[in-house]
């Protein structure tokens, strides 16, 4: 039963992924770069200058009801850094071989203009509740910037199901056995202590996840690119072949028939795309929900976070992994047969011992746990949107959602990423649709 059921998931992502990640998810990044005339390279300094570069001045929010810019980016953030860049970019170096990498490379240098475009329409048609809290996302310029309110109730509610079920599994699932494998706490305890933890944080609201988010990222990001740079200080005289290598694989026809690393052009660029938009979730409308509830300048300053997000989270952690990855054991260990988490723990312990896949299991729980907070609220504020933010929904969906936290840590989630892949094209769609349709609104800052 399960095999005819893993066939059947494989065969629809085969398909239906090919098209709706290739076409509308890249071809929406290429459109949106070339309409902005490449501002992710033409305004490099001023996107630096107005994300990093505010880093030491004051960021709080004077509204009391919204988030600071730098909060909305970790909350954001929260939902793609961690399991996709420890395990997301080991299963798509096993499954695409290195040239996957490549192509998750191309989905964040276009996505980063998708990111912008979206966030730039979340901040500007959100909306206020008579309490004063501040909602947004795609449903909202769905509804109030194309008019299409229907296509904005099929959004919020492939929102609701994808962060309550796939997108919470993937890094329920990612923490329980990481932790299993490092400390040998059972799954059910990992599963009940996250429970725990995210639900003593999102009973705070948006405000809450923001500052936790906002201690756990960057620490946490710091923390795991410091070790990488210096696992690959050592492996130094590994980096250029391994460069070269992603690059070869990701063009040469010589391995689509079969040659030296086995992997087809085709299988490397579906890959390395999905994956990429998994690590990154440029175009699948999730980030602009987080962004939304910025206190921030204007539209346009806000979305220039939305692409520091995407360089942060796979041309800079992404890379790292694969680098790691691909030097281990001078380049050897990537093939051995290990996936996912397991295999980026042993290339860590190839150099740092015991420590490297304790410091693995550690980085996990900290990303998962800031993604389940960062997905409750993308969920949270797509059911408010589907039921006027009803107390009767809310209470059903947070035991909804942490019945699938604690399944999640002690289930077999073998075809999760399969699944997840196929709910990222889903929930794109719309989206991109309506970027599409708003995109004469889209507007550059003044630099």
């Amino acid at each position: 039963m399960s095999g005819g059921l893993e066939n059947i998931i494989n065969s629809g992502q085969n398909s239906f992924l090919d098209v709706m990640i290739i076409i509308v998810l890249l071809g929406s990044g290429i459109y949106f770069t070339v309409k902005t005339k490449w501002f992710q390279l033409t305004g490099i300094r001023f996107i630096f200058k107005n994300t990093v570069g505010t880093l030491l001045k004051k960021d709080k929010p004077v509204d009391s009801k919204k988030i600071s810019s730098f909060q909305a980016m970790t909350t954001a953030l929260a939902g793609t850094m961690g399991v996709g860049n420890i395990a997301g970019v080991a299963t798509a170096l096993v499954a695409g071989g290195p040239g996957a990498i490549f192509w998750m490379w191309i989905s964040a240098f276009f996505g980063m203009m998708t990111k912008y475009s979206e966030i730039f329409l979340a901040v500007k048609y959100r909306r206020h509740d008579s309490m004063g809290r501040v909602f947004g996302g795609p449903m909202y310029y769905m509804e109030y910037g194309a008019g299409k309110k229907w296509l904005a109730c099929v959004f919020a509610f492939l929102c609701v199901v994808c962060a309550g079920t796939v997108s919470n599994l993937t890094q329920i699932n990612s923490l329980s056995t990481a932790v299993y494998a490092s400390f040998s706490v059972p799954l059910w305890v990992s599963g009940a202590l996250s429970v725990l933890c995210a639900g003593a944080v999102i009973v705070g609201g948006i405000k809450r996840i923001g500052a936790t988010t906002e201690l756990l990222i960057p620490f946490i990001s710091i923390a795991y690119i410091c070790i990488s740079l210096g696992f690959l200080i050592i492996n130094r005289a590994y980096i250029t072949g391994a460069l070269s290598l992603i690059v070869e694989s990701a063009f040469s026809f010589r391995t689509a028939a079969g040659g030296v690393t086995g992997y087809g052009i085709a299988r490397a660029m579906k890959i390395g795309l999905s994956r990429g938009v998994f690590t990154n979730e440029a175009g699948l409308g999730s980030a602009p929900i987080a962004h939304a509830g910025a206190d921030c300048k204007s539209a346009s300053h806000q979305a220039v976070w939305g692409i520091f997000e995407v360089f942060l989270d796979t041309i800079v952690a992404c890379t790292l992994t694969a680098l790691v990855l691909l030097t281990a054991n001078g380049g050897t260990l990537w093939r051995s047969g290990a996936d996912g988490a397991p295999l980026t723990a042993l290339a860590f312990e190839t150099l740092y011992g015991g420590f490297g896949g304790k410091f693995v299991s550690l980085s996990i729980i900290f990303f998962a746990l800031a993604a389940i907070l960062g997905w409750y609220y993308y969920g949270e504020t797509a059911l408010g949107y589907l039921f006027k933010r009803s107390r009767a929904a809310l209470y059903s969906y947070r035991l909804f959602f942490f019945s699938f936290v604690f399944v999640g840590a002690v289930g077999d989630m073998s075809l999760i990423w399969s699944v997840a892949d196929i709910f990222i094209a889903l929930m794109a769609i719309p989206n991109i649709a309506a970027l599409v349709l708003l995109r004469k609104e889209i507007k550059l800052p003044k630099t």
